[in-house]
């Protein structure tokens, strides 16, 4: 790896936590880009268009650029993040007690090689049948706001995900599914990814393995 790192396209202070694991110099370029969906687009269609459209724009002119776009699943519905506290309460209303998808893509832009490629990960999420006090208390702390599907997986203190109940990716749902970063890189970390992202997240990841085989 270069020694300039690599270049995350985003602001999410989730993803840096994330991709900071990986062992390399992580640099920061956020740049604004339309995330309205477009008519009849498909959450997989919507979330590559979208990671690749925040590479491309974080304006880098050299090096390793990674891009992401996360959305929350639910039917027929794709939830990005609420408008206000009310949105917030709506949707974790509609979220609790069952389960739903959340779909990740991520944009890897090599500028010094030429090349691109763009990978998608989904996972299933079970939503525990939190009370209302716990639904009051979490949108009292302001913390949906900035969050696809108005929650955090890793949330310790609302803990909205049935964790136990999860056979996918725990990272995914945070917003960036390492393992398919990983795969797809021109050479590996010099740390061993999957094993720092579950002493992390403290979550035993049953599928690792065939991610990075390309299995799953």
């Amino acid at each position: 790896m270069q020694e300039d790192g690599i270049l995350l396209a985003s602001a999410s202070p989730r993803r840096l936590e994330l991709i900071a694991l990986m062992g390399w110099r992580v640099r920061v370029s956020a740049a604004e880009v339309d995330e309205s969906r477009r008519p009849g687009e498909g959450p997989r269609a919507m979330t590559r268009r979208l990671a690749l459209a925040k590479a491309v724009a974080a304006g880098g002119i050299s090096g390793l650029i990674l891009g992401a776009d996360t959305v929350v699943v639910d039917g027929d519905r794709l939830l990005g993040k609420p408008e206000n506290l009310e949105d917030a309460r709506r949707m974790l209303e509609d979220l609790r007690g069952r389960s739903h998808r959340v779909v990740t893509s991520i944009a890897l832009l090599d500028l010094d090689a030429g090349t691109q490629v763009v990978d998608t990960c989904e996972s299933r999420v079970p939503m525990r049948e939190f009370d209302d006090a716990d639904l009051e208390n979490y949108l009292a702390s302001g913390n949906p706001l900035d969050k696809a599907g108005s929650y955090a997986i890793q949330d310790r203190d609302f803990m909205p995900v049935d964790v136990g109940g999860m056979q996918e990716c725990f990272a995914n749902v945070m917003g960036l599914p390492l393992c398919h970063v990983v795969r797809n890189l021109p050479e590996a970390p010099p740390v061993d990814v999957p094993a720092a992202c579950q002493a992390h997240t403290g979550y035993q990841c049953p599928i690792y393995r065939e991610v990075l085989e390309g299995k799953w």
